[in-house]
């Protein structure tokens, strides 16, 4: 069972929730195992359409623990390294991940904290939420999680809250694009979540495992090697068994096979 980290399925649904309340869902080495193998066993069962993260308690995560981060101090370049890499492949692991996931987010969301958020594809959050990146605070960069951060917010922006290490509330963390939508409250929060579980359940599932490559791969490649590619993947999905349902299905008026 794992110590850190919650996993429930709810038919299609599985919820990951950071359960760490007392140190504000913290992470540690222990914390990146066991999310890392929950977005990998996730990946794997095909009943599975939707993955909602979220942190138990007052906040979505305050960052990197500290009794983790005076064991760091004392590690060799060597093991620093290898810390970090399992770190990254977390959120390899959350790229990879076929099934979309949702950022529940609330309360604090400090440095690594930020970068979960960030790896999530939306993320919706309450207009209490507090972000930072406080590594330059302690003489330390947001390595890992940069790719993430600079995808999600831009440069501009990243070296705005980066290199100062300033915090920033829910509605800056909307407008940069870190966060899709800001909600009053944790009630208002909650019917937001499932509305968006919602929509993804009404798509066709292989279409938006599809796509969420089909975004990954485009934001990273250049239009001029992108044409052949990406007119060979619609034309897969509209020949294959949901596309074919799908597109009988809306020419026909009635709701296509995935939804019952």
């Amino acid at each position: 069972m794992p110590e850190t980290i919650r996993v429930e399925y709810a038919g299609p649904v599985a919820r990951v929730i950071l359960d760490r309340p007392s140190v504000h869902n913290a992470f540690d080495d222990v914390m990146i195992e066991e999310l890392h193998t929950a977005f990998s066993d996730a990946n794997e069962q095909s009943e599975l359409r939707v993955i909602v993260l979220g942190g138990e308690g007052k906040s979505f995560s305050a960052g990197a623990d500290m009794n983790w981060m005076r064991r760091m101090k004392d590690y060799s370049r060597k093991e620093n390294k290898a810390d970090s890499m399992k770190m990254a492949a977390m959120f390899q692991a959350m790229r990879q991940c076929e099934k979309p996931i949702i950022g529940r987010v609330h309360g604090a969301v400090i440095g690594g904290g930020t970068g979960l958020v960030a790896a999530c594809d939306l993320a919706i959050a309450t207009s209490q939420a507090v972000f930072g990146f406080s590594e330059v605070r302690l003489g330390l960069i947001p390595a890992v999680i940069s790719p993430w951060i600079i995808e999600r917010i831009g440069i501009t922006a990243a070296k705005r809250y980066m290199l100062t290490g300033d915090r920033f509330d829910a509605i800056e963390a909307g407008r940069m694009g870190l966060i899709a939508q800001v909600v009053e409250n944790e009630e208002t929060l909650d019917l937001c979540i499932e509305k968006a579980t919602d929509s993804v359940l009404r798509s066709g599932p292989q279409a938006v495992a599809a796509c969420k490559k089909l975004i990954h791969d485009v934001s990273a490649t250049r239009v001029e090697d992108l044409l052949h590619d990406v007119a060979q993947r619609i034309a897969e999905l509209r020949v294959g068994n949901e596309g074919q349902n799908g597109l009988t299905a809306f020419l026909e008026k009635r709701p296509p096979n995935w939804t019952n």
